[in-house]
């Protein structure tokens, strides 16, 4: 069976994931795949989750932390430079999730670490976990891709994630992180180069077979129509914010010139209804609000534009406007 070895050079996680997309659905099944990869500072969201209310998006963006936006289901993760990613795509006449994990174990064996497999998709070494694995599978092929803490910063996570006081209640975030290692706690030698050179020669050692490292980089990108077709998804807006299922964002407060209680339906990230109950005297001011904020984007940006050029065209309204317009601002999360 050929072997293929695939290496990013790149970062950039909408880079990398769009690879991963690429590699599972575009790259001919016909021989074992390996694709090393990791990303700067990165909040990836899970294909059906809400970056509004997941994220401190505000947060993220002065930090310059990447948000992306998976293909398949779960949770929030927070990558970094300390995170080595590995995906593995077989046949699915070939594939053996077995092998792939013996082979990451053989990789770590070779940098003098004791790892074993706990429970199905989970590495450990002692009682510490050092990696996680997802799988997918299609008619022809089956992918395999985990994440191992090398040096990776535990408590960013909870920087960047507002957390749900239900899952916080069900799942004691403290218990969860005690029980997770980095690797370098093991050897303070190991870095994602060392990692990656030993993850190649255990796999290449497995199967008994060798293959030159492709490196893949920006310039690549612009070669594979396919591979740039994916990213330009993954970096998209209205993938990462649009692809949010419908919800309702509801915010009351009370100015000194009354109170302002506002539902607004917000589909595709896009702000499809508004209804707004209200003591104001001037009934014209909800109006004109509904109507300004009717099909704009829901996105910080978008809000204050609108709501500044509705304060301009309504010198005689904008104290108030501007009002609402900083409210609401406050109030969307991120």
């Amino acid at each position: 069976m050929k072997l293929r070895i695939l290496k990013s050079a790149v970062t950039n996680p909408w880079f990398n994931l769009a690879t991963e997309d690429w590699i599972f659905n575009t790259l001919n099944p016909d021989s074992h795949t390996l694709f090393l990869w990791r990303n700067s500072e990165t909040v990836v969201i899970g294909r059906s989750q809400n970056p509004w209310v997941e994220c401190k998006i505000d947060k993220m963006k002065a930090d310059e932390v990447f948000l992306a936006r998976r293909q398949s289901g779960g949770g929030a993760v927070f990558h970094d430079l300390g995170n080595t990613n590995f995906t593995f795509l077989s046949p699915k006449d070939d594939y053996d999730q077995e092998a792939n994990f013996t082979i990451i174990i053989n990789a770590l064996k070779k940098l003098g670490i004791d790892a074993d497999l706990s429970g199905r998709n989970d590495m450990q070494v002692g009682d510490k976990k050092i990696s996680g694995s997802a799988f997918k599978h299609a008619a022809d092929r089956s992918f395999h891709h985990g994440t191992l803490l090398v040096n990776a910063n535990m408590q960013k996570l909870g920087d960047y994630l507002n957390p749900h006081p239900l899952k916080l209640k069900a799942k004691g975030i403290k218990s969860v992180r005690a029980r997770v290692a980095n690797l370098v706690e093991f050897n303070e030698e190991i870095n994602h180069e060392t990692l990656s050179e030993a993850i190649i020669e255990a796999f290449c050692e497995y199967h008994g077979n060798t293959a030159p490292v492709e490196e893949l980089d920006e310039a690549s990108l612009a070669k594979q129509p396919n591979l740039n077709k994916y990213y330009q998804q993954m970096a998209d807006w209205d993938w990462r914010f649009g692809k949010t299922p419908e919800f309702t964002h509801h915010i009351e407060t009370r100015f000194d010139w009354g109170i302002i209680d506002c539902h607004l339906d917000v589909k595709q990230a896009v702000i499809r209804e508004v209804v707004i109950f209200s003591d104001a005297l001037n009934v014209e001011l909800i109006d004109l609000l509904k109507d300004a904020l009717t099909g704009i984007k829901y996105n910080k940006v978008d809000i204050k534009n609108k709501l500044d050029d509705l304060a301009k065209a309504h010198a005689e309204l904008a104290a108030q406007i501007d009002d609402v317009s900083k409210w609401m601002i406050s109030e969307m999360g991120g």
